[in-house]
C-alpha cells in the first residue's frame, strides 16, 4: 500500500513537472547535456514591398497590440527598437505555452528574438526581409537547445516540430495582411 502512494505521489510531481515545463513555468537550464537543433530554414514569398512586411510584423510589438491579438502577444516592456514580449500559443490538452521572448527590430532587414523563459533553455531565431523586384522574400531560422543529452534531444524534436508549425501559421498570416495591405495602396 506505501508503495502505491509513494507512486502515485511520484506520478503527480511529474505531471505537475510536465505540465509546469510545457506551459513555460519551470525552465531547467542547466547547460549539462545540451542539446541544439536548427529551427527552420523555412521561406515565404510575399507580394508587398519589404516596409509593409516590417511593418506587419513590428506594429503589434511598437504599436498598440490589436485586440485580436492580445491572447497571443502581451508586451510587457517596450523601447524604440527592442521589446520584452510573452507569446502564447495552445498546445493541446487545455494547455497553453507561454514563452518570454526579447524582440529585437533593424528596420526594414531584420527581427530577432531570443528567449528568456519558456519550455526550452534556448532559443534564437531571425526573420530576414529580403526585396525582389517589388516582393519581398522572407526567410525564417533559428535555433532551439535543450539539456540532459537524449532525454533533451527528444524534447527539442516534440517542442521544435510545435514551434515550427507555430511560426508557419503566423508566416501565412504575415503574408496574408501585408499582401492585404500591399494591394490596398495600389
Amino acid at each position: 500500500m506505501r508503495g502505491l502512494g509513494l507512486a502515485a505521489i511520484a506520478a503527480g510531481v511529474g505531471g505537475l513537472g510536465y505540465c509546469l515545463v510545457v506551459k513555460g513555468q519551470l525552465t531547467l537550464d542547466t547547460g549539462l547535456g545540451r542539446q541544439v537543433r536548427p529551427l527552420g530554414p523555412l521561406t515565404v514569398a510575399i507580394a508587398a514591398p519589404r516596409e509593409t512586411v516590417f511593418d506587419v510584423i513590428a506594429a503589434p510589438y511598437l504599436d498598440r497590440t490589436p485586440r485580436a491579438m492580445t491572447d497571443e502577444i502581451e508586451v510587457l516592456e517596450r523601447g524604440s527598437d527592442v521589446v520584452l514580449a510573452a507569446h502564447r500559443t495552445a498546445v493541446g490538452a487545455g494547455l497553453v505555452a507561454t514563452t518570454l521572448e526579447t524582440v529585437r527590430f533593424t528596420r526594414p532587414a531584420t527581427i530577432d528574438f531570443r528567449l528568456v523563459r519558456g519550455p526550452v533553455p534556448h532559443v534564437v531565431e531571425r526573420f530576414a526581409l529580403h526585396e525582389d523586384a517589388g516582393t519581398t522574400r522572407l526567410e525564417y531560422g533559428g535555433e532551439l537547445g535543450t539539456d540532459f543529452w537524449s532525454a533533451g534531444r527528444w524534447w527539442g524534436e516534440q517542442v521544435g516540430r510545435r514551434w515550427e508549425a507555430t511560426v508557419r501559421s503566423s508566416l501565412e498570416k504575415i503574408r496574408l495582411e501585408a499582401e492585404r495591405r500591399a494591394a490596398r495602396a495600389r
